[in-house]
């Protein structure tokens, strides 16, 4: 991954922001550093504090610089001595939230920073008042068209300077920040885009390009800086869009070139192990990171997901109250809470902590899909409709929010609505089973049993989560009276189960050998119905059917019936229950080819 060629550091100026070498080079860490420990520096000059702490974050991964190594501050131009006073002031101003008062005190100042820091503040100054007004007067569910009203002017005043050509990196981030945030998706990407080239080394700028990236296409037509700022871009991005293979790659090489003591890097990977239900890795993964940072507050609500999954209420319960003891007001601190009352069942009080956490940050999308999964519990299907809107309204590419309305429209009873949010969940997840399932059971209802049929066995042909698509096939082919198919799908089920040792619900185990007992016995296959009813018999539900099949099979073979032998082939017993060979895990269901998408 490294080349040969080593990075060039760039002489600094206050109104020149260094930029990388074109070659994407890892060879030289400490150079690197460098440019992290400066960027981090420039980014908290302009109050930007995330950047800045990625960038921090990043720098001390790697290993510390000698004194002789440290890079002196940037030199201070004529601009910035006339704005010193004003700056300094301003700043102080920011700090502490009074984003009025520091656009008043910079009003007039030429130099690059403190025009970024007055433009700035009055974006921060219209964001905070737009929040105010959604959380005090109509409350996170019912927050209407509240708008930041500083965006249209501060568009206006940062468009002629554009054109101009008189915007710096972060000038141009802020454009970006103001675009996106009137809608103008494909003028704010461009922008990103020049920003990302101006200024390689701000983590925000790709940040926010991450987020107007809908799918792969998409990412292909950038034009991006070939910088080493590109694969961690690329690496979030494919997490993003649920490449998780290609993500997981791009983060070993980052760990292999150096930054293998990076807690972003750590974190990344548990989330991307969450995003493909590796529910054991990522817990591990979470769980040595809480070793080493144990005072991280962030993606803490993606691990509570994962305890709530494995139901392991102890563990959630000392998260919780941890983090309370950290920070009680922290939107990921709220989640884990709502996450805690909700695995005990109490989802008012978890819908609660999920509102609290908007009212913190109403652009938090977690909080909006965990709210809307408790406002399903509780059957408050508007409620929850609403919930899982806003959250595609924050990232359109939440498939949890888009599968949450297909639910939600399946309880209301109207499968066209569902069928549309199924496909838009499916799109975003293709290779998850459970939207598979889910559209097949869509297209049953609307009649569309082909295309069920394709949804059922692709669901089985990904790697079925629910071990439910072979079952929902089977009973298709019963419908559609193709007893034979059908017969060999509960077959595969019940190779499945038998094969990974899994404990499933007895009802779907009962159906499957309830109805091989009964294709065996029209096929006259004594042996093998005999095998299944004795299966049947073991279950509450079959036990009486199975012991009226055995006794009609002894009955029928005291009169001396002989088994047939013109049955089509290739029928057989699940190999655990009549051999010691292991059954085969992946089996092509007979006579299915043409419905196989």
């Amino acid at each position: 991954m490294a080349a040969s060629t080593s990075v060039v550091p760039v002489p600094v100026t206050a109104a020149a922001v260094p930029v990388l070498s074109t070659n994407g080079d890892f060879s030289d860490l400490r150079e690197i550093k460098k440019q992290l420990l400066l960027i981090a520096g420039l980014t908290r000059e302009r109050g930007l504090l995330h950047s800045s702490k990625w960038s921090a974050e990043l720098a001390f991964s790697l290993p510390a610089l000698h004194l002789a190594e440290l890079q002196p501050p940037p030199p201070i131009t004529e601009e910035d001595a006339q704005d010193m006073d004003a700056y300094t002031l301003a700043k102080a101003y920011f700090d502490v939230k009074e984003y009025d008062r520091a656009a008043h005190f910079l009003h007039g100042c030429n130099s690059k920073k403190a025009y970024f820091l007055y433009m700035y503040s009055r974006y921060l100054s219209g964001e905070k008042k737009k929040d105010d007004e959604t959380v005090d007067s109509l409350g996170p569910l019912e927050k209407g068209q509240v708008k930041n009203e500083a965006l249209r002017e501060l568009r206006v005043e940062l468009s002629k300077k554009h054109q101009a050509r008189e915007l710096d990196g972060f000038g141009l981030y802020l454009y970006g920040v103001v675009l996106r945030k009137l809608d103008l998706v494909k003028e704010a990407i461009d922008v990103f885009v020049e920003a990302t080239h101006v200024l390689p080394l701000h983590w925000g700028a790709w940040l926010e390009l991450c987020n107007l990236i809908t799918d792969k296409e998409m990412l292909k037509f950038l034009s991006l800086p070939d910088t080493w700022m590109k694969e961690f871009f690329l690496a979030h991005i494919y997490t993003e869009l649920q490449l998780i293979e290609e993500a997981l790659q791009k983060y070993q090489n980052l760990i292999d070139v150096g930054f293998s003591k990076s807690s972003y890097i750590v974190s990344q990977i548990a989330v991307a192990y969450h995003n493909i239900r590796d529910i054991d890795k990522a817990l591990s993964i979470f769980n040595e990171l809480r070793k080493q940072d144990p005072y991280r507050i962030e993606n803490m609500d993606t691990f509570s997901n994962l305890l709530y999954v494995r139901s392991m209420k102890s563990e959630l319960s000392y998260l919780a109250h941890n983090l309370c003891e950290i920070d009680k007001y922290r939107v990921e601190t709220c989640c884990v809470i709502g996450n805690y009352y909700s695995l005990r069942s109490q989802h008012e009080k978890a819908a609660l902590y999920f509102q609290r956490a908007l009212k913190l940050n109403p652009r938090y999308l977690g909080a909006w899909t965990l709210m809307g999964h408790e406002y399903m519990e509780m059957k408050n299907t508007s409620a929850a409709i609403q919930a899982y809107r806003h959250a595609i309204e924050v990232n359109k590419r939440d498939y949890r929010a888009w599968y949450g309305l297909g639910q939600t429209y399946e309880i209301l009873k109207m499968p066209f609505y569902c069928l549309y949010y199924y496909r838009r969940a499916h799109q975003l997840r293709p290779n998850d089973s459970r939207m598979l399932v889910a559209l097949g059971e869509c297209y049953e209802k609307l009649n569309q049993l082909v295309e069920a049929k394709k949804c059922y066995w692709r669901a089985y042909a990904v790697g079925d989560v629910e071990k439910m698509a072979l079952v929902k096939l089977a009973k298709l082919h019963e419908q559609l009276t193709e007893s034979e198919q059908a017969a060999q799908c509960y077959i595969k089920y019940i190779q499945d189960i038998y094969s990974c040792g899994e404990i499933v619900e007895h009802l779907e185990e009962s159906t499957a050998f309830r109805y091989l007992a009964q294709y065996y016995f029209k096929c006259k296959l004594w042996d093998e119905a005999s095998t299944c009813a004795q299966k049947c018999c073991a279950f509450n539900d079959t036990r009486e059917e199975g012991k009226a099949l055995l006794r009609q099979i002894l009955q029928l073979r005291n009169q001396g019936e002989t088994p047939t032998t013109e049955i089509p082939a290739p029928f057989f017993l699940p190999a655990s229950l009549s051999a010691n060979n292991t059954p085969t895990r992946r089996v092509s269901p007979l006579n299915l080819s043409s419905v196989t998408p």
